[in-house]
């Protein structure tokens, strides 16, 4: 049996006597008290499970019991009365009580009661417990970025999360759009039920409206059994609707009607199923464009755009890649990657993302992938990360180092890997100059500083012929 705190609440001595006993045996931690400290102890003592008289003189169980459960909704609580019957067990019952009993019942019948009652508690504990994991998992805290741009979305999203209405999340491929739909469900009253995505762009219509609003038996060929639509299934949680300016034209108009009605009709269907759904849309096209090209139905458009949120390209949030990278070092590194060099690190921070945040995911994952040593390098890097980077990096080395422009030449006329070559080698014997002037030419201190053997440093020094 699970051992844990109770709380017994009665007047008569010889119902708390009784349960302290049996229960004291089976290894509860038991307080008894009477009506008076009731609601204080059910606040300082916080117990798994409450044992009440419905009917008392000074409070009524009733009160204790909606107040327990006001406290803590997962607390069972237990209806112990002199003179049970079945009426007042049903209203004992309506109002919330977990069970009802009578003070004469049997030894093992309280032990019984007690055993389901706080298996249903860590039911209840358990369920709460994985869904706060599953809203920390999903919420705000799982989306990386410190600058003023996405710190703007963060307090969109908190306040359009606690609303009913319908949200449009705007922005180019890769921002996000998804991982902010599913904080927002995190973050709203509605994140204890169903969270469903569904791609407008990826199906066929026939296949699209099945999926959203279900289909009867034998409503077409293949249609052997009935099927709910998501919209059906997500009944008081949220749907998300990916890519929605894909929408072909009659699906917006049922759309439209299920949004304004709170009800769909299955294909093939002759009655309405009411649903209650918030809808989280997504996409990245200009609507309004769409709207006037005749494309997307303008009275949809603002049923869907309550509340929009533009998240904003990778390139406009200054210092979040460096974030981003190293979280994603740490995703995909399994350990043994531990970080990015300078090098490589600048070279990212240059280029523009036209992918976005998925991009650099794709790229920081290749390289945890391909990297020798235990640090992402720029030798690690796709070529065409590196050459936009190339230029602004040998111009500073360039400068620093009194390097005739000449030898900086765009590269024109050479392909990329001699291009690519030639900036790197700039590059290397900048860096090598640097660690032999800072450790007075002492190969081993940087060597050692380098990340390298000895052996490996002298080959670069001789490669570029340095003394």
């Amino acid at each position: 049996m699970v051992r844990a705190r109770l709380l017994i609440v009665d007047e008569g001595p010889d119902t708390v006597q009784k349960c302290a006993r049996v229960l004291g045996r089976s290894g509860h931690c038991v307080t008894a008290t009477d009506p008076r400290r009731a609601l204080e102890l059910l606040e300082t003592e916080r117990p798994d499970l409450m044992f009440t008289d419905p009917r008392m003189p000074e409070i009524h169980g009733g009160t204790l019991l909606q107040h327990a459960r006001a406290l803590d909704p997962g607390m069972p609580v237990i209806m112990m009365a002199a003179v049970a019957t079945i009426e007042s067990a049903v209203e004992a019952i309506k109002e919330g009580a977990f069970d009802y009993l009578p003070k004469n019942c049997s030894v093992e019948q309280l032990r019984m009661t007690v055993e389901r009652a706080l298996r249903y508690r860590g039911l209840h504990v358990e369920n709460r417990n994985l869904r706060n994991q599953l809203q920390q998992a999903l919420g705000l805290e799982n989306i990386i970025g410190t600058s003023p741009a996405i710190a703007r979305v963060f307090e969109l999203v908190k306040k359009a999360a606690r609303s009913e209405a319908n949200i449009l999340v705007l922005g180019d491929s890769g921002t996000g759009k998804e991982l902010i739909a599913r904080a927002i469900h995190a973050n709203s009253p509605r994140a204890g039920e169903a969270f469903l995505p569904i791609d407008c762009a990826s199906l066929p219509e026939e296949l699209l409206e099945s999926e959203l609003f279900g289909h009867e038996r034998g409503s077409f060929t293949g249609a052997v059994r009935t099927k709910l639509g998501l919209m059906e299934v997500a009944h008081r949680g949220t749907l998300f609707l990916d890519e929605i300016a894909e929408l072909p034209a009659a699906l917006q108009v049922k759309l439209l009607r299920a949004l304004q009605e709170h009800q769909i009709r299955r294909v093939g269907g002759t009655s309405s199923v009411d649903v209650d759904v918030r809808v989280v849309s997504a996409t990245n096209r200009d609507l309004r464009e769409a709207i006037s090209k005749g494309q997307f139905r303008e009275e949809l458009y603002y049923r869907i755009n309550v509340i929009s949120i533009k998240l904003p390209a990778l390139r406009e949030r200054a210092g979040d890649v460096k974030l981003l990278a190293r979280a994603f070092v740490r995703k995909y590194g399994l350990g043994r990657i531990t970080g990015i060099d300078e090098a490589a690190m600048d070279a990212l921070e240059t280029y523009a993302w036209p992918g976005n945040v998925r991009e650099l995911q794709n790229i920081i994952e290749r390289a945890c992938v391909l990297a020798e040593d235990d640090m992402i390098t720029s030798r690690d890097l796709p070529d065409h990360v590196l050459v936009s980077a190339m230029p602004h990096a040998v111009a500073s080395v360039a400068d620093a180092r009194g390097i005739p422009g000449e030898a900086l030449d765009s590269g024109a006329g050479l392909s990329l890997k001699d291009a690519k070559e030639r900036w790197l080698q700039i590059l290397e014997t900048s860096y090598l100059r640097d660690l032999l002037d800072r450790h007075g030419g002492k190969v081993t201190a940087s060597a050692k500083e380098a990340g390298v053997d000895r052996k490996t440093f002298h080959r670069l020094i001789n490669k570029y012929r340095l003394r």
